[in-house]
């Protein structure tokens, strides 16, 4: 079943987007209150892991660092903010920022909202959309749970550097719209995503935010 609304569902999804969500504002989404433990991941998924994606990937880290960390997220879902405020900082300096691991963060959106977040933020060209999302994750109260949450984002867009009318016509383009979709989608069909925060490190598979320890237990030794 579609997560968006069926007036975005049929003839123009994009163009309807911002109407539809510049009054509406979704309720907090906690998508997983318990993490799970590693599991490994089968060939056919780690095949899909590595296949070109609707949209590119956008890597945080050296290139050829010896370990890969990939994080499915919604821009609305409060784990995702949490896992980004309180333990990627550390994450990264301790394996990121020393070349041992690589981050690209992939978009799971739960909802129509954080499919526009992720819009903005990739119209906002590869070199800011992390930038925009880690600020969309720290900001999220204030725009995210909001009444007229698409006003909210566009006041983030701009602080960040994005024109308002950059956001409007941003909103408008369906090509981006049906990427965007298109990584939910492909996540959900062929690696069986079906919550955020989830994370894919050096092959293994952690669902729900995760502490510190759990990327060191397998980090250390794929790290080496």
């Amino acid at each position: 079943m579609s997560f968006l609304p069926r007036r975005l569902r049929h003839a123009g999804l994009a163009a309807g987007l911002l109407a539809v969500l510049s009054s509406v504002a979704p309720a907090p989404v906690s998508a997983v209150t318990s993490p799970a433990g590693a599991e490994p991941l089968t060939p056919a998924e780690t095949a899909a892991l590595d296949a070109p994606q609707a949209l590119p990937d956008i890597v945080e880290g050296k290139a050829d660092a010896p370990a890969t960390i990939i994080e499915y997220a919604s821009l609305t879902c409060s784990h995702c903010a949490a896992f980004h405020k309180d333990v990627w900082p550390q994450l990264k300096a301790k394996y990121v920022d020393t070349g041992k691991a690589k981050f690209v963060l992939r978009e799971f959106p739960l909802d129509g909202l954080a499919l526009a977040a992720f819009m903005v933020a990739r119209c906002a060209g590869p070199e800011k959309r992390d930038a925009i999302v880690d600020r969309l994750f720290d900001r999220q109260a204030s725009w995210a749970f909001a009444d007229k949450p698409l006003d909210h984002l566009k006041v983030e867009a701009v602080a960040a550097g994005v024109t308002a009318a950059d956001v409007d016509a941003c909103l408008k383009n369906q090509k981006l719209f049906d990427a965007v979709k298109g990584m939910r989608e492909a996540a959900s069909t062929k690696l069986g995503v079906n919550s955020t925060p989830t994370f894919f490190v050096a092959g293994k598979r952690l669902a729900g935010e995760q502490p510190l320890e759990k990327f060191d237990e397998i980090l250390a030794p794929a790290a080496k």
